[in-house]
Formats: structure tokens, C-alpha cells, sequence
């Protein structure tokens, strides 16, 4: 089995595949301060539940937005399975031509992210990644990565409303039954869920016409599966893209 590791600011993303076959995905909190130990007890942990151990690993893969998060995960996984990581980043082939000003500035997820987006769909592309941050990526008709708009994630939007004002709660990520609500709490979820939705299609039309032709239009990343449903362009949600562009260059190095 090979793991596939996404280390992002908040959550991590762990994969279990045998080929590009996907045995398993768990998401774990990341957690910068945790020792390579407590990484470790946390992989066991997911490993475990599907009936896997550390003696079923072969080979992994890592992409990281953290790197004091990467060194620890790195560190248990060579500690418990005599398997050494590939970690993405500058001299690993991706077999992605990346076209923006600094090409060693972008993130290894995004880099998995459009991997996986032009191994499974058509491009031109975007490819929007809905974590802590929103991303929305740009691939070309020769599926080279054009760059990419970055802004604020919905969990981050929730968290500094909910500390920046007296009167407004922290609320769930839930869709409420109109645009405009008649209580603090629906108008909360309205603001997350619909103005987020908007800001989706308005995004893609802007993008679709700087570039001049109509994109295939992909989403992953936690709060993708909540939003996507309410968007007015055909958007196709995929869990497991970044896990599956990580394997795309894992086999292309190993």
C-alpha cells in the first residue's frame, strides 16, 4: 500500500492506495506542535480502523503547506515503516508545466490538486480548492498551470465574524431554506453558504472570460461538497483529487 499525505494548515488528508486504487481516506487535525510520536499513534490509529498496519506501507507521499508538519510526519513514517516519503516539492517530476512568474512558490496542493484534475477531466481547466483557503486555479489547453486566485476559506470567513462581532454566534455550515433569512442564525448560514456559492460562479465566469473559452470546472477540499450543489455552472466535486494527483506523481517518480 502506498499512503498519500495532503498536510494542509488545519486538516490533514491521508490516503491508503494499492495502484490508483483508493483503500482508504481519513482527515486528521493538524497539529504544528505534535511530535513525530504523536503522528505516528495518530497514522497507527487511521491505519488500524481499515484493518491495515505500518508493515502493510511500501511507499509514501507527501504534500505540505506546514513544513514543521512535514518534518515530524516524515520523521514517523520513516521511524515505523523503513520507507523514506517523497515529498513534493522543486525536482520531483509532476509532469506539470507550471507557468507562473516563480514556479518553486507554488503549492505542493495545488500542484497535486491539477495533477489530479488533468489525469480525470478535460481541460482547459479551473480547479478550486475549498480549504482554508479558496483557491481557483487556471490549466490551459496544453495543461500548463496559467496561476491561480487565492482569498480567505469559508471556515476562516465563519471564524473571524463569529470574533469580530458581539452579537453574532459561530454557526454550522448548513444550508438554510432561503437567500434571505428571517433569524441571525439562517441569515449567518445564508452569508456562508450562498454568498460563497456566488462568489463560485462569478469567479468562473471572470476566469473563463480573461481566458477567452469555456473550462471544465473541478472542486475538491472539505467544504467543496456544501457549496458546489448551489452553484449555478455544472461542477464536478471530486474528494479524492489531491490524493489522486499525489499517486499520478508518486508513480511517475518511483
Amino acid at each position: 500500500m502506498i499512503l498519500a499525505i495532503d498536510i494542509g494548515n488545519t486538516h490533514i488528508l491521508l490516503g491508503g492506495f494499492e495502484g490508483k486504487q483508493v483503500l482508504l481516506t481519513e482527515l486528521l487535525t493538524t497539529h504544528v506542535h505534535a511530535t513525530d510520536l504523536e503522528y505516528a499513534a495518530l497514522l497507527e490509529t487511521a491505519l488500524r480502523v481499515h484493518g491495515l498496519t505500518f508493515d502493510d506501507v511500501e511507499g509514501a507521499i507527501l504534500s505540505s503547506v506546514v513544513p514543521a508538519v512535514t518534518t515530524s510526519i516524515r520523521t514517523a513514517i520513516e521511524r515505523f515503516t523503513q520507507v523514506t516519503p517523497l515529498v513534493v516539492g522543486p525536482g520531483v517530476k509532476s509532469g506539470l508545466k507550471i507557468k507562473i512568474d516563480n514556479p518553486a512558490q507554488l503549492g505542493s496542493d495545488l500542484v497535486a490538486a491539477a495533477v489530479g484534475g488533468i489525469s480525470k477531466y478535460k481541460v482547459p481547466q479551473i480547479n478550486i480548492y475549498m480549504g482554508t483557503a479558496t483557491t481557483f486555479s487556471l490549466i490551459d489547453e496544453q495543461k500548463s498551470f496559467v496561476g491561480t486566485s487565492i482569498g480567505a476559506g469559508m471556515g476562516v470567513a465563519s471564524e473571524a465574524l463569529s470574533n469580530r462581532t458581539s452579537q453574532l454566534p459561530s454557526i454550522a455550515f448548513e444550508t438554510p431554506k432561503k437567500v434571505i433569512g428571517t433569524n441571525t442564525v439562517d441569515s449567518l448560514k445564508s452569508g456562508l453558504m450562498f454568498q460563497t456559492a456566488a462568489t463560485i460562479d462569478g469567479m468562473i465566469e471572470r476566469i473563463e472570460e480573461e481566458y477567452g473559452k469555456s473550462c471544465t470546472i473541478v472542486a475538491t477540499g472539505r467544504y467543496a461538497a456544501s457549496v458546489v450543489p448551489l452553484c449555478h455552472h455544472t461542477i464536478h466535486y471530486d474528494a479524492d483529487l489531491i490524493l489522486e494527483g499525489l499517486i499520478e506523481i508518486y508513480l511517475r517518480n518511483a
